[in-house]
């Protein structure tokens, strides 16, 4: 299994400057490339392959306008072309039908959120003695490393986000780290909520922490003084790196207790299963900023691979299900109730049930159904 290891980079200010070089170099290659494709398509010539834009990037080297490309490193150049490329190869599988569609590559700006270069291992890049990541063209830079890594990285991918940070993101072959069975081989479902953020089917409901929420009196408060600062002047650039980092303070946080609670339901449990939401459809109600807040899809997509390395079973209960409308003791379907509904008797049994916590139970039944077919 292939997994990602983010640590946080302190480059110098030579490094800075080096790395801002990079990432407009390989901004300028993808834009490049992408104008190539786009005046071809509009001039009615076939598609341009990636070989000859890789040999256009070659010839624009030796071209005056463009000669200071060669002052970065070549891997950085032809990453950012198959970064193109792979924004192609989505853009056209949506469009057949094999994922979900998406827009067209576009052009990227200076101005972007995110920066990003990739080197590979034919760049030479490597880790020194003293655990610092020595990079083509750009030095020694130092890293807060947090853990060790368990093999031998493949790539690494050097971001700086809207907060002014800078992280190397690293791929590695993890191995399967299988855990020893917990005995409980009924398994835990899991219903996702706002009120709580998770109610599980043995009882237990996970307090919704709103880091969002929590942070609105203090984003107010940069976002206000963002909106004083003259439009395009340096004031208003930094105002706006302090609302970057307010937003980065509240992802991080919620990042966190994904992977604690994650991990925690992962290891205590033979099997989790949980409802498959429509997020795209729930952040377009008045519900948006709540649902965004609480994280389901990231903190879904942790509990797969985890269960997956661990050696857990996992399964995604359809969201056609209708778990709230189900008696999780009789199976007796008693019909929608609004949401102000947090409890009710079934009709079939006479059982009293936790809206939550009965749908938590079904998902529970219906994830077993589904993984023992």
């Amino acid at each position: 299994m292939q997994l990602r290891y983010a640590f946080r980079l302190y480059p110098a200010q030579r490094q800075r400057q080096a790395l801002a070089q990079a990432f407009g170099c390989a901004r300028v290659v993808y834009n490049d490339a992408l104008r190539a494709r786009q005046d071809a398509r509009a001039a009615g010539l076939p598609y341009l392959k990636a070989a000859e834009l890789s040999a256009a990037m070659t010839v624009a080297k030796k071209n005056p306008e463009r000669c200071w490309l060669g002052e970065v490193s070549a891997v950085v150049l032809q990453q950012s072309l198959r970064d193109l490329e792979a924004a192609y190869r989505a853009f056209f599988d949506g469009l057949a039908g094999k994922r979900p569609r998406i827009g067209a590559p576009r052009f990227k700006s200076r101005k972007d959120a995110r920066q990003s270069i990739r080197f590979t291992a034919n760049a030479r890049w490597r880790i020194t003695e003293r655990g610092k990541l020595a990079l083509p063209k750009i030095g020694e830079v130092e890293v807060r490393w947090s853990r060790a890594l368990p093999s031998v990285p493949a790539t690494v991918t050097v971001i700086k986000d809207a907060a002014g940070r800078y992280f190397a993101s690293f791929v590695v072959q993890a191995a399967d780290d299988p855990l020893p069975e917990t005995g409980a081989g009924e398994g835990l479902g899991i219903d996702l909520g706002l009120e709580h953020f998770a109610v599980l089917s043995d009882g237990r409901k996970i307090a919704s922490p709103r880091f969002l929420r929590r942070a609105e009196k203090k984003l107010r408060k940069v976002q206000r003084a963002v909106s004083r600062k003259q439009k395009g002047s340096a004031n208003r650039g930094k105002a706006r790196t302090r609302v970057a980092r307010v937003h980065a303070e509240v992802a991080d946080a919620r990042r966190e207790f994904h992977h604690r609670l994650s991990t925690m339901l992962v290891r205590e449990n033979q099997a989790v299963y949980a409802e498959d939401l429509c997020v795209k459809g729930l952040a377009r109600t008045r519900l948006a900023k709540s649902v965004h807040d609480a994280g389901w899809s990231q903190f879904i997509g942790m509990l797969e691979y985890k269960a997956a390395r661990h050696g857990r079973t996992f399964a995604r209960v359809g969201r056609a299900f209708a778990s709230s409308q189900i008696c999780s003791g009789c199976g007796f379907r008693d019909g929608p109730k609004p949401l102000h509904v947090r409890a009710w008797t079934c009709a079939g049994c006479g059982a009293e049930h936790d809206r939550d916590v009965n749908a938590a139970r079904n998902i529970l039944n219906e994830g077993r159904r589904i993984t023992t077919g």
